[in-house]
C-alpha cells in the first residue's frame, strides 16, 4: 500500500484521538479534568485492538486497551449489542482497567452509508466523587473495593443517541458532587462523539478496505520499529526489587525479573507480595501500562503507540498477587500509587542492561490529596495529586517539581481552588535540599500547603516514599522522602503519609513532597551548576558540600 496514504491515515486517527481529549477537556465541568486533564482517549478497530491513542495518561497506556476488550467480552456474554447510537459506561476496575474513579465509555463507530462495525472510540475519565467514605472516593482504610464507592458493570449510558436517565441517575446519586458527575459525563459522550465522525469520515473519504490495511500495515511498522529498538538492549536475565510502604509500617515489595531475547521482553512478577486487605493493589491493566511505559520510554516515543507496539511485550503476574488481585480486593490506590513503584523497579532492571539510558528513581509517588465536606449548605469534593521531583540521567538533571511517571496530569490552579472550594492556598514553592546528589542531581519535590476556610473537612493523604528514599544510580544519592504536615491550633506535627484528619477553619495542612535520586557520582558534577542551583534556592549554601 502506498506509505503516504498510511502515514496519513495514522496521523489521521492519532489527531482525532487527540482531538478527543480536547473535546473531554473543554467540556468537562470539574477542575481534575478541566484543568488537570485526567483523562485519556483512544480509538480501536472492530476486533478492539488498539488504533492511536493520545499522549495522555501513561497509567491508561496499557489499561485502557485490556479494559476495552473485556468491555467487548462482557457484552457479548451478557447480550449487549454495540448498537449504532449507542455508549456504554463503567467503572468497575476488574473490568475496565483502573480504580472506580476512572469511569470509561466506549461508543462503536460505523459507516455513514453502511451497517459495518468500523471500531469503537473509548475515553476513561478520572470523576473526583464516585461515593464511598471518604470524599474524593480513595479512602486508606478499605478492605474491599465495593467500600471504595459505587460500581458499575457495563450498561448503557445511550441509546439511538438518547441518554438511559436511569444510568445517569445511579451514577450522579451516588456521589457528593451529582452536577460535577453529570457534567463530566457529558463531556466524555462529547468527546466519543468527536472521534466516532472522525474515523467515520476517514472511512468515508479513502474506503473502508484501504482503511482496514491501513491498520495492518500500521500495526506492522510499530512491531518493526520496537523489534529494532528492543534489539539494541543487551540479550539476558535482569532482575529488581523495589517497596511500597505499609501503614503498619511493613514493606510490600515488587520483585520483577527480565528477559531480553531475540523474540522480545518476557516480564515476570514472580515472588511480588501477595494482595493486601489495603488499597494498593493494582489490577492486571494497570500492570500492563508500567510496562508498556516504561519500555516505550526507553524504546522512543515516535513508535505509534498501537496493538503492533506491544507485540513483543509478554507480561505474567500471579493471580493474586499485588500486581493482579482478584475481585474485590481493594484497588484504589493501586492506580496511583503501585503504579509508580512497578515503573521505579522496572527502571531499575533496566539499568542493569542499558544504564546509559534510565534515570535515577522520581519522586515516586502521586502524592494523592482527596479533601471534601459540607459548606454554605452544599456538599464539596476536591482532588489532586502533587508534583515531585524526577531522577537525574546520564547528561541531565531531574527535572524540579513535576509529574512523574505514571501521572501526566497538570496541577490545580491556585486561581480554581480558591475560586470554588473553600480553601486558600498558603505555600506553593520548590523544597529545598531534596534533590539526590550526583553528578546530574535529582530534582527538587515540592511544598504545597491548604489553609481551610470551613469546619469538619475530611482530608485524606495516600503517598509513598515517606520511609524508604528514591534511590540513586551509579553512584548517584538518595532523595529526600515525603513528609506530611498538619498545623492546628498554631501546632505543626508531622502526620502519616496515608491517613485521613479531620480539619477545622484555620487549621492547614502541607505535603512536603519528595526528591529524585541522582546519577552518577557527586564529585564530578559542575560546579558552574551547583552554585546556579544556590542562586535558585534549591539547593542551599550550608548544604552544598
Amino acid at each position: 500500500m502506498d506509505p503516504v496514504t498510511v502515514q496519513i491515515i495514522r496521523s489521521s486517527l492519532l489527531y482525532a484521538s487527540e482531538e478527543m481529549g480536547i473535546a473531554l477537556r473543554n467540556a468537562s465541568y470539574s477542575p481534575n479534568i478541566k484543568e488537570r486533564m485526567d483523562h485519556s482517549a483512544a480509538i480501536f478497530d472492530a476486533d478492539g485492538r488498539l488504533i492511536a491513542q493520545a499522549e495522555h495518561m501513561p497509567v491508561h497506556l496499557g489499561s485502557l486497551p485490556w479494559g476495552l476488550n473485556n468491555i467487548i467480552r462482557y457484552c457479548s456474554k451478557e447480550g449487549m449489542e454495540f448498537e449504532r447510537g449507542s455508549m456504554v459506561v463503567v467503572n468497575n476496575p476488574y473490568i475496565a482497567g483502573t480504580h472506580l474513579n476512572d469511569i470509561t465509555v466506549v461508543s462503536p463507530i460505523y459507516r455513514l452509508d453502511g451497517a459495518e462495525l468500523l471500531g469503537f472510540a473509548a475515553n476513561k475519565a478520572h470523576h473526583a466523587d464516585v461515593g464511598g467514605s471518604v470524599p474524593g472516593s480513595i479512602s486508606i482504610d478499605s478492605r474491599s473495593v465495593l467500600q471504595e464507592g459505587f460500581l458499575i458493570n457495563p450498561v448503557y449510558l445511550m441509546r439511538n443517541g438518547d441518554f438511559i436517565k436511569d444510568t445517569v441517575s445511579i451514577i450522579s446519586s451516588n456521589s457528593r458532587t451529582p452536577k460535577e458527575r453529570i457534567g463530566d459525563l457529558k463531556a466524555q459522550v462529547a468527546a466519543n462523539v468527536t472521534g466516532v465522525r472522525r474515523v467515520a469520515a476517514i472511512v468515508s473519504k479513502y474506503g473502508f478496505e484501504i482503511f482496514k490495511e491501513a491498520a495492518e500495515e500500521s500495526f506492522e511498522y510499530s512491531e518493526a520499529m520496537m523489534r529494532s529498538r528492543l534489539s539494541t538492549i543487551k540479550r539476558g536475565v535482569y532482575s529488581s526489587e523495589d517497596f511500597l510502604e505499609h501503614p503498619d509500617g511493613t514493606n510490600i515489595n515488587l520483585k520483577v525479573k527480565l528477559e531480553i531475547s531475540d523474540e522480545g521482553v518476557e516480564v515476570d512478577y514472580t515472588g511480588t507480595h501477595r494482595q493486601v486487605d489495603f488499597p494498593l493493589n493494582a489490577v492486571f491493566g494497570v500492570t500492563l501500562s508500567g510496562v508498556y511505559f516504561v519500555i516505550r520510554t526507553l524504546t522512543g516515543d515516535d513508535i505509534p503507540a498501537n496493538h503492533g507496539a506491544f507485540a513483543a511485550i509478554n507480561v505474567r503476574a500471579p493471580e493474586g498477587s499485588l500486581l493482579n488481585p482478584t475481585f474485590p480486593h481493594p484497588v484504589g490506590g493501586g492506580n496511583v500509587e503501585t503504579s509508580q513503584r512497578n515503573a521505579d523497579v522496572l527502571f531499575r532492571a533496566f539499568s542493569k542492561a542499558i544504564p546509559d539510558r534510565c534515570p535515577a528513581a522520581p519522586g515516586g509517588s502521586m502524592n494523592n490529596v482527596m479533601i471534601g465536606g459540607i459548606h454554605k449548605g452544599s456538599s464539596w469534593a476536591f482532588y489532586e495529586t502533587i508534583a515531585v521531583g524526577l531522577g537525574g540521567k546520564k547528561g541531565m538533571d531531574g527535572l524540579d517539581g513535576i509529574q512523574s511517571n505514571m501521572t501526566n496530569t497538570m496541577n490545580t490552579p491556585i486561581e480554581d481552588i480558591e475560586r470554588s472550594m473553600p480553601m486558600m492556598v498558603t505555600r506553593y514553592e520548590f523544597r529545598e535540599n531534596t534533590s539526590g546528589r550526583g553528578e546530574f542531581r535529582g530534582g527538587c519535590g515540592v511544598v504545597r500547603a491548604f489553609k481551610m476556610l470551613s469546619d469538619s473537612v475530611t482530608f485524606t493523604i495516600l503517598s509513598d516514599r515517606e520511609r524508604i528514599k528514591p534511590w540513586g544510580l551509579l553512584g548517584g544519592g538518595d532523595g529526600m522522602n515525603t513528609k506530611v504536615v498538619l498545623i492546628t491550633n498554631n501546632t505543626a506535627r508531622q502526620v502519616r503519609n496515608k491517613g485521613t484528619y479531620i480539619l477545622n477553619k484555620d487549621d492547614e495542612f502541607q505535603i512536603h513532597t519528595a526528591g529524585g535520586g541522582g546519577y552518577g557520582r557527586a564529585s564530578r558534577r559542575d560546579k558552574e551548576k551547583l552554585a546556579k542551583d544556590i542562586e535558585n534556592g534549591l539547593v542551599s549554601r550550608d548544604h552544598k558540600r
